[in-house]
């Protein structure tokens, strides 16, 4: 894939995080969010679906509860997103409309798009805002899902909703210009293109002194994976530039893109392999690991060399090889405890259909 297959996207999430919406004392900067609405707003003109994965509510509802800084008490934070969500929704509403656009808050977590038929009505809800030309705003209900608020991913959460729908591009804006190879150094340089996300690119997250910045890159590269698995491009860019979106949209060399998988996952396989937290895990031997990677066949008894944590029949559960490395994930058709005992009354354990390689 080259950038000039971008210049084809038709459906882009973009995501903001708080770094490109506040100023140097971590509140909200309406110059700045209005230059980003205004870029969005002009990709929305010139005909393209556009959905907003923004954060900032916390930071926005800091001052009116009289915090100088972020609270470390979860009631506390999650009182902060409760009163910053309804501003920050005020804010991008005056300046969408002042293009015209309409706007729609759409708050969800994480049991939202792992239950399936609420990640079906999800996705349709998003299909339909964006048939009748609006913009949809999504973030975490920080107000009530701690444990999303508590790892704070709103870097995840795009990733999530560009394959929900699924998205011709995510756009991850930040305060960088890209991923940084050998980050202080005199030999440092942005990468223009991902390929591969292996394990150089990996350490290249934590390859920045600031301890903000180790976690920001390190959860990208994470939502990097879920993108490009499922065969969506992803481009890490500065969202201080002014147009850095329609540079991006033109095919030009700005940020760093990650190259899809060119298959495509179907949205049951996308479903399976990023919307849940694993119930379990299957220890395979190399036999069943080839048979599952590269002749594409259904897990079977024999390969299983044992069975870790507790589920239940039709959990989502991790596959492992014997080093622990995840390389699957599948629906299980029988209860730990059944796989414990050996009583398997029927030969797949988990079949090809309800199986993905990750």
């Amino acid at each position: 894939m080259s950038r000039e297959l971008l210049k084809n996207v038709s459906r882009i999430v973009v995501k903001l995080g708080t770094g490109v919406l506040t100023d140097s004392k971590k509140k909200p900067d309406l110059q700045q969010m209005k230059q980003l609405v205004t870029q969005m707003a002009m990709q929305r003109k010139a005909g393209r679906e556009v959905v907003l994965v923004t954060s900032g509510a916390v930071g926005s509802g800091m001052g009116v509860l009289g915090f100088d800084k972020r609270p470390s008490d979860l009631a506390a934070m999650q009182a902060c997103a409760a009163v910053g969500q309804s501003r920050l929704m005020a804010t991008y509403d005056s300046l969408f409309a002042e293009f015209g656009l309409h706007v729609a808050q759409v708050l969800l977590t994480h049991d939202d798009l792992e239950h399936h038929e609420r990640h079906l009505n999800a996705r349709n809800t998003l299909v339909t805002l964006l048939k009748h030309g609006v913009v949809p705003i999504i973030n975490e209900n920080d107000a009530i899902s701690f444990t999303e608020l508590k790892f704070g991913d709103n870097d995840k959460l795009s990733a999530l909703v560009a394959c929900l729908m699924p998205a011709d591009l995510l756009v991850i804006l930040t305060t960088v210009d890209g991923v940084i190879a050998d980050f202080g150094k005199d030999s440092a340089n942005m990468l223009s293109v991902v390929d591969q996300i292996d394990e150089r690119v990996e350490k290249m997250a934590g390859g920045t002194t600031s301890a903000t910045a180790v976690g920001g890159m390190s959860s990208k590269i994470q939502a990097a994976k879920i993108v490009v698995r499922s065969g969506v491009p992803l481009v890490i860019a500065s969202g201080r530039k002014t147009d850095v979106l329609k540079d991006i949209l033109e095919g030009k060399e700005e940020g760093t893109l990650f190259i899809p998988k060119q298959e495509r996952l179907s949205g049951r396989k996308r479903w399976i392999a990023f919307f849940h937290h694993p119930k379990g895990t299957l220890i395979v031997d190399d036999g069943a690991k080839a048979a599952l990677r590269e002749n594409k066949k259904s897990l079977l008894p024999p390969g299983i060399v044992r069975c870790e944590g507790h589920f239940a029949a039709g959990d989502v559960i991790r596959i492992c090889d014997g080093d622990g490395t995840e390389f699957a994930r599948g629906i299980s058709y029988f209860t730990s405890d059944a796989l414990k005992t050996k009583d398997l009354p029927r030969t797949e354990v988990v079949d090809r259909d309800n199986l993905v390689i990750i």
